[in-house]
């Protein structure tokens, strides 16, 4: 059911040749970027035509306007299980209290007596978030990308995600409910690269949407092409790939929980990684014997877990240590990480590149996907190795004033035109010397 990778033996390789070694997945944006552009450009060039027709064509619905009725998010609140809604809620609140400890405060810093730099923090005006509607409805995806953006401060926040046949051509009430429990009332029915694109563009009519200066959340490879299409027009959190989920483990683990947490994210998507690392040969086989009765009793087996977990992105690592395990992981970098050793907090400590990491048997992904007030918006495919999940920094810009008198002007124009001559701009130097009768003062 699942592959084996034996890197005991022999000295790991170093950077490269070791994430060479390792399972991941196929995704080939690239490729895909070919394909959303011409539907980019269409939405660009058609606006709301070309968002109905693509509803019509990927999703099979007619829609008679693109914004959902502000009727529709009452309703689908009005309507929602009341124990889903408590779950949401709970969800919310603690993302709340994680987030808004992310605040950053202006900074004031003065250089020299007379000479302040001062850096303040200025939320992005106005964003789009893209809630997945695909194989699975993700309403913890609404509450992941709006909480932060809101306590970050943003001011315009639209929300889209695609439109379901089954409910008339509206995305699924359960996205709708979170838009409404969270103050969201812009929100449209569109998916896919196409939702990108309005956002990015913008689309004109009594129901258009205003384009925007960022997109952020999760969604299929067509949506990760398009934010690369987009890379420069507009802000980006990540080109969100596959779910990932890795587990450092030793003898200590329990190996019904490390099976049922591969499984867990097994079951978003055929191409879903789940990698097991350890120094602990019986608690491999232990793990391999207990996928068995964990997959058969669970749901949508054939078509996303069984292939994610036979696939060549997902694989037991076996190590000579849990040092050399250590190092795999930091190679690997993946979105999701799992200690469940001995000591588990000290080997946490040490990990360098992750998405998220989840400490000892009690903190398992899936609490992180829904309860644990972290952010479920990470990176993928590696990128941990250099990029954060989301937060309310995503949605800030620092931006430096610079506050200087005449006299501490004075002090530095020296240095400031050695600089500017030793690169070849004079006219640098020379806008500090108009102020000072074109001398460079004293000192």
């Amino acid at each position: 059911m699942i592959s084996r990778i034996d890197l005991r033996g022999d000295a790991l390789p170093e950077g490269g040749a070791l994430r060479d070694l390792l399972p991941r997945a196929e995704f080939d944006v690239e490729a895909a970027l070919e394909k959303v552009r011409p539907i980019c450009e269409d939405v660009h060039h058609r606006g709301t035509a070309a968002l109905i027709e693509y509803a019509q064509k990927f999703d099979g619905v007619t829609l008679e306007q693109v914004r959902v009725p502000a009727e529709a998010l009452k309703t689908a609140l009005a309507e929602l299980d009341p124990a889903v809604r408590a779950a949401l809620e709970e969800s919310i609140r603690r993302a709340r209290i994680v987030h808004r400890e992310q605040r950053r405060a202006e900074h004031t810093t003065q250089v020299v007596p007379g000479g302040t730099v001062t850096e303040k923090w200025v939320p992005v005006e106005r964003v789009g978030l893209y809630a997945p509607g695909g194989r699975s409805v993700y309403p913890s995806s609404v509450v992941m990308n709006v909480v932060p953006a809101q306590e970050a401060g943003v001011e315009s926040i639209a929300l889209a995600s695609p439109p379901q046949k089954e409910f008339g051509g509206l995305p699924h009430p359960t996205i709708l409910a979170a838009c409404a429990l969270l103050g969201v009332d812009e929100v449209y029915a569109a998916g896919g690269a196409v939702a990108v694109a309005m956002f990015a563009y913008g689309t004109s009519g009594p129901d258009g949407c205003l384009p925007v200066n960022m997109v952020t959340g999760p969604g299929n490879i067509w949506v990760a092409a398009a934010k690369r299409y987009f890379t420069g027009r507009i802000g980006i959190d990540t080109e969100a790939g596959p779910t990932e989920i890795a587990v450092l483990a030793d003898s200590t683990a329990d190996p019904v929980h490390v099976a049922a947490d591969l499984i867990s994210q097994a079951e978003h998507d055929p191409l879903a990684a789940a990698v097991l690392v350890t120094d602990s040969e019986e608690l491999a086989a232990a793990v391999e014997r207990e996928l068995e009765p964990q997959v058969a009793a669970t749901k949508h087996v054939e078509d996303r877990i069984k292939p994610a977990l036979a696939g060549r992105q997902s694989a037991i690592v076996l190590v000579d240590s849990l040092e050399d395990g250590l190092k795999v992981v930091d190679a690997y970098g993946a979105e999701h990480l799992e200690i469940q050793t001995a000591d588990a907090a000290a080997w946490a400590a040490r990990v360098r590149n992750a998405g998220a990491i989840f400490v000892g048997p009690w903190a398992p992904v899936s609490l992180g996907d829904y309860c644990a007030g972290s952010n479920h918006v990470l990176p993928t495919g590696g990128c941990a190795c250099h990029s954060s999940g989301l937060s309310v920094q995503s949605f800030l810009r620092g931006i430096h004033i610079v506050d200087y008198t005449r006299d501490a002007l004075a002090e530095v124009t020296h240095h400031v035109v050695t600089l500017a001559e030793a690169e070849d701009l004079p006219a640098h130097g020379a806008a500090l010397k108009a102020r000072f009768g074109w001398k460079v003062p004293t000192q």
